[in-house]
């Protein structure tokens, strides 16, 4: 029997550090959210750091296709990310970004602004930086935080879908006349999936040891239970080494 998102919170075993991969329209980040707040282990959305110095380079005239101009300019925005997975935030150098980064503006630019290794490089570290001091643990959810930013997490999750399930999913998530039709939003994510998967540093990849699941035929509530399941493994078994 699977639980929905309102049952009573859980409790990690140990402090884990859990990496979630995968494309958009997966799930990733409704679920992320979800297992981190019934669990009591703080959240990081790493696609929106990579949204937020996109939109700031937009917003500041940087030519997202010069790679030169993007690397020159990577280090100068002040990014910074709340873990609270209840109410997660993000400033760029103290201005809410979490609007501005969403829209689809910044979806076309971001690929091009996150396959600058400078970038990657910057956002990166400071990635690593939040997931070392999370005093509780944390949820970090990416594309390539199981191979690349977090090697050593102590799970690492890829969730999966389908290509029309994912479309479905991306075209509720827009508003207005952003939302598009479905066989357009379908080739946008697949356009981005090859841009991601194919760029040279830090791929769009599953990690060996990560756990896949497609979640093309489950709920939300599904996918929740099935990762949280996952965590308190990995937290047990976690809690067990220390105990030796």
């Amino acid at each position: 029997m699977f639980v929905t998102v309102e049952t009573a919170a859980r409790t990690a075993p140990a402090a884990v550090i859990v990496a979630i991969d995968g494309p958009a329209g997966t799930g990733k980040s409704s679920t992320s959210k979800a297992v981190a707040a019934k669990l009591g282990l703080g959240y990081l959305d790493t696609g929106a750091q990579y949204r937020a110095i996109t939109w700031w380079m937009l917003s500041n005239g940087i030519d997202v296709n010069d790679a030169t101009a993007v690397a020159d300019a990577a280090a100068k925005p002040v990014i910074v990310s709340g873990t609270d997975p209840a109410a997660p935030t993000i400033t760029v150098d103290g201005l809410d970004a979490a609007g501005p980064i969403r829209t689809q503006e910044v979806t076309a630019a971001v690929s091009a602004v996150s396959a600058v290794p400078e970038v990657r490089t910057l956002i990166t570290d400071l990635q690593r930086s939040i997931a070392a001091e999370a005093p509780h643990g944390i949820v970090v959810e990416g594309r390539d935080i199981g191979i690349t930013v977090l090697p050593d997490a102590d799970l690492k999750v890829f969730l999966t879908a389908s290509p029309e399930a994912r479309a479905a999913r991306r075209s509720g998530e827009l508003k207005g006349k952003e939302a598009g039709d479905l066989a357009a939003t379908r080739e946008a994510l697949i356009k981005r999936d090859a841009a991601d998967s194919g760029r040279k540093t830090s791929p769009l990849a599953k990690a060996d040891d990560a756990v896949e699941v497609d979640t093309t035929e489950l709920t939300l509530d599904q996918v929740i239970e099935c990762v949280v399941t996952l965590i308190e493994g990995a937290g047990a078994e976690k809690a067990g080494r220390a105990a030796r």
